[in-house]
């Protein structure tokens, strides 16, 4: 049986194989049937761009992957190919956003400017504020929630609140009181 020759059901048994009993021979073959598939993917995808290395190191990734994860491939699920190029196009994913994470276009000048260095701890305190401010009134009842939407988000006065959710205007007022009394315990907590 050669290489070409292997059915989808025979790509499964080596799988299988490899997770059952950790089977050298049948990741070999596996490896000399995928590993120029995954490269030439990676290349056809640019990833060479990024650095001549990526895809020999996708590859590597790939493979290793299939051998530790092997045990989690479900013939009735996908195709052996299919599952492979699900965890190759995933580790690709992956790769590209390491390589972005650390790409940076800095000039020493915005390094060393140390009157920056307050202003920058300052937005992200800020920034930091803001995603917990956001998070808190996703944690807020859906009563309370739409109404401080619509009095900070939507910039309404309390009146155009009630006006708008046919709501006397002092259970507007009782909501936007107890939603923040919430918020401003929770932000106390995370020390900010």
């Amino acid at each position: 049986m050669t290489q070409t020759s292997q059915t989808a059901d025979e790509w499964a048994n080596l799988l299988e194989a490899v997770a059952r009993r950790q089977d050298t021979k049948a990741f070999e073959a596996l490896f000399k049937h995928f590993a120029p598939l995954i490269k030439a993917f990676a290349l056809s995808s640019g990833l060479h761009s990024q650095g001549d290395h990526l895809p020999e190191e996708l590859v590597q990734d790939v493979m290793l992957s299939i051998w530790r994860k092997s045990a989690s491939y479900d013939r009735r699920k996908a195709a052996p190919s299919t599952w492979i190029f699900t965890i190759a196009r995933n580790q690709r994913i992956d790769m590209l956003r390491r390589l972005n994470k650390y790409r940076a276009d800095v000039s020493a000048d915005a390094i060393w400017d140390l009157e920056s260095d307050t202003e920058l701890f300052g937005e992200v305190r800020q920034s930091r504020i803001q995603d917990k401010v956001k998070a808190g009134l996703y944690d807020l009842p859906v009563d309370q929630r739409q109404v401080m939407a619509k009095v900070f988000l939507e910039d309404k006065s309390h009146q155009e609140v009630a006006d708008e959710m046919k709501l006397p205007l002092g259970t507007v007022k009782s909501r936007v009181r107890l939603a923040m009394k919430k918020m401003k315990l929770s932000l106390e907590a995370l020390d900010l």
